[in-house]
């Protein structure tokens, strides 16, 4: 018969049950194992069987385990404030140092830059073209030195100085041979102009010789497109500027509104890598600007009317502004600016040479304010049309300066022979007599001769101031010369 070793009288009570909860606590450390009243089973290792808890405390997990969760969520929590509190004063403490730096930076740049650089003249020019350039320029400190940067927003300078350039549009008659009959043909050219000054009755402006040289009929546009007729006021062709002149009558009031005249500056201030920007009707399609520096100070080259010279062209020479800003056909006469806005040279596109790049030149306005001026006090005059044009009545070659210099001939032109019956045969006119002026003008070339007659008619009775060789040198004489028809024409 099966023993039963176990006790049959259990207590059932609840401090029965507790105390065989308590014995069985304290026995959880050894090796045998207890069964409680209601036939549950715990071994030594306190929780064996805990999932199965019934309700009474078994399965519960120890008040140590949660304490140990909550500090390291705590701890991860505190963590991120820390390094978010890190980062704020890091980003303040970087700012306040940009701030510092923003602050004292310009100031120790202004200062050395006026020291070795700039007077104070110039620095208030710069300041007053902060808004029209956006900056001139930033100073960056580096040790003891100080690097100036120019930027190149040029839109300001350009917006405030369009209106004082034009497009000079010409109409010339282009004459041709063909076996030995002579066409005509009528053509087309552009050029620039610049708005120098204005009188009672005319506007007037400044451009290249070459622009208005063979021109019948020369036209202007102004900045916002309207057009209006123009004349020749004045010419000097060695330095290959005129001055013409369009009526105030023939401006509307609207355009009189819209265009400004030009600020003129000082080419003699002016230093290699200076920014300069040129202005001009490129190619006759209107305004266009280019930018680029000062690339070489008093250029000694060829005036443009010698770049097409022939064996009776002198090769007067001039010295110019040169630069990489592109100037093209259709630039000659428009304005190179410095970075104020103010012309230091009058562009030539006729001047250089087409197989280099980067190689263009102007006029330097200091060497052009003088002629400027005087060309501005003639009178203006009108051309008279080709039929009824006035001519004296010879053929003429100019007289080089090798000639000069070697039998001491003046400058002018040289009378190589006189039409029977001409007004300059009646006026005394003979072979080997060299004309040098003519009604107050200076003649120093065949071609200057013909543009001072286009302002004649037949009829009109002229000056000639003419140099006649003796045997003891050439002396001056004054004719007066009726001018013939195209008769006289040779």
């Amino acid at each position: 018969m099966y023993e039963n070793n176990y006790p049959n009288n259990y207590d059932h009570s609840v401090q029965g049950q507790n105390r065989m909860n308590h014995t069985n606590q304290s026995q959880g450390n050894g090796n045998t194992y207890q069964y409680g009243s209601n036939g549950s089973f715990s071994g030594a290792n306190n929780g064996f069987y805990s999932e199965r808890g019934d309700g009474h405390g078994y399965g519960r997990k120890p008040e140590k385990r949660q304490s140990s969760n909550f500090g390291v969520g705590k701890k991860l929590i505190i963590g991120i404030c820390c390094g978010l509190l890190f980062g704020i004063f890091a980003g303040l403490g970087f700012q306040a140092i940009d701030f510092a730096a923003d602050f004292m930076m310009p100031s120790a740049g202004k200062a050395q830059v006026q020291e070795n650089s700039l007077s104070e003249e110039d620095s208030q020019a710069a300041g007053e073209n902060d808004s029209s350039e956006g900056k001139n320029g930033t100073a960056q400190a580096e040790g003891s030195q100080v690097t100036m940067t120019t930027v190149t927003d040029v839109t300001q300078v350009v917006k405030d100085a369009m209106p004082s350039v034009v497009s000079v549009n010409g109409k010339y008659i282009e004459k041709m041979t063909f076996w030995g009959q002579e066409f005509s043909q009528e053509g087309m050219g552009s050029g620039s102009g610049i708005i120098v000054g204005k009188n009672d009755t005319e506007l007037l402006l400044v451009t290249n010789f070459h622009v208005v040289q063979s021109a019948e009929e020369l036209t202007v546009q102004f900045v916002n497109g309207d057009q209006a007729q123009a004349q020749v006021k004045g010419v000097d062709e060695d330095k290959d500027l005129a001055i013409i002149a369009v009526q105030l009558g023939d401006i509307s009031n609207e355009v009189m509104d819209q265009i400004t005249i030009a600020k003129l500056g000082s080419s003699d201030e002016l230093t290699v890598g200076e920014p300069v920007i040129a202005i001009g009707n490129a190619l006759g399609y209107g305004q266009s600007v280019t930018t680029g520096v000062v690339s070489a100070l008093d250029r000694t080259i060829g005036t443009a009317a010698t770049q097409n010279m022939s064996e009776n062209m002198d090769t007067e020479i001039n010295t110019f502004i040169q630069t990489d800003a592109a100037i093209n056909p259709g630039n000659s006469g428009g304005a190179l600016l410095n970075i104020k806005g103010e012309v230091i040279g009058i562009n030539s596109s006729k001047i250089g040479d087409t197989r280099v790049e980067g190689m263009c030149y102007a006029i330097p306005i200091s060497d052009a304010k003088p002629i400027i001026e005087k060309l501005m006090e003639k009178e203006t005059r009108l051309k008279v049309a080709e039929e009824d044009r006035g001519y004296l009545g010879i053929t003429g070659v100019d007289v080089k300066s090798e000639y000069s210099q070697l039998y001491g001939a003046p400058k002018g032109v040289y009378v190589s022979s006189v039409t029977e019956g001409s007004g300059a045969e009646k006026a005394g006119l003979m072979r080997g007599d060299i004309i040098v002026e003519m009604n107050g003008e200076e003649i120093t070339s065949m071609s200057e001769l013909k543009s001072e007659l286009q302002y004649y008619a037949a009829g009109t009775t002229v000056t000639l101031k003419l140099m006649q060789a003796y045997p003891d040198g050439y002396r001056e004489n004054t004719v007066e010369v009726v001018l013939g028809g195209s008769s006289s024409v040779q």
